[in-house]
């Protein structure tokens, strides 16, 4: 668990999620789905059962290349970044992450302290080698965030999202890492 003093003087909490999240979890997803087009759902799409969520966190919790973390404040999550690599040998190296912030909170710097948090775990672990990520090309917010954390443009791919008849473009970027102590 860790804690930071946001831009607002509120108290931010990152922790691992836990299978009794799944319940809060849904719902944190639920809404934040209806507040932003940047996310690959919308509202109801996103259709795990408790179940199945707690079955997914136990999971994440459990594999050395799987990372799950909830941002709260008073104990109400107002966001997460989940992070999962390769099964395989010569993937497990490599992995994707998707991140979300629920729109109350938008611009206190949480996004900024679960990127620096995921970057953080693959350094430490020294099995993660890559992080990559999908991204809207409209969303300009996002991708200075991602390069000031050093990620970069590695291409773009076309017609990823199609929202209201309007196909929408999404840049890959992705973060080469070095395991802690290399130089």
């Amino acid at each position: 668990m860790q804690q930071y003093l946001l831009k607002d003087g509120q108290i931010l909490t990152l922790r691992e999620a836990e299978p009794g999240d799944a319940e809060r979890l849904l719902a944190y997803i639920e809404q934040v789905a209806g507040e932003s087009e940047n996310l690959t759902m919308g509202p109801g799409e996103f259709e795990l059962t408790v179940e199945q969520e707690q079955d997914y966190l136990q999971a994440s919790a459990a594999s050395p290349t799987s990372l799950y973390l909830l941002a709260e404040i008073d104990g109400a999550i107002v966001g997460n970044i989940s992070f999962g690599a390769g099964k395989r040998q010569r993937i497990r190296h490599t992995g994707e992450f998707g991140i979300t912030v629920a729109r109350s909170a938008w611009g206190l710097g949480i996004g900024g302290h679960l990127l620096a948090a995921l970057i953080q775990w693959a350094r430490t672990g020294g099995i993660v080698r890559k992080i990559n990520l999908f991204v809207r090309v409209d969303n300009v917010p996002a991708i200075h965030l991602y390069k000031k954390y050093g990620f970069q443009i590695e291409g773009t791919q076309t017609r990823e999202f199609y929202i209201r008849g309007e196909f929408i473009d999404v840049h890959l970027m992705g973060l080469h890492i070095d395991p802690e102590g290399v130089v």
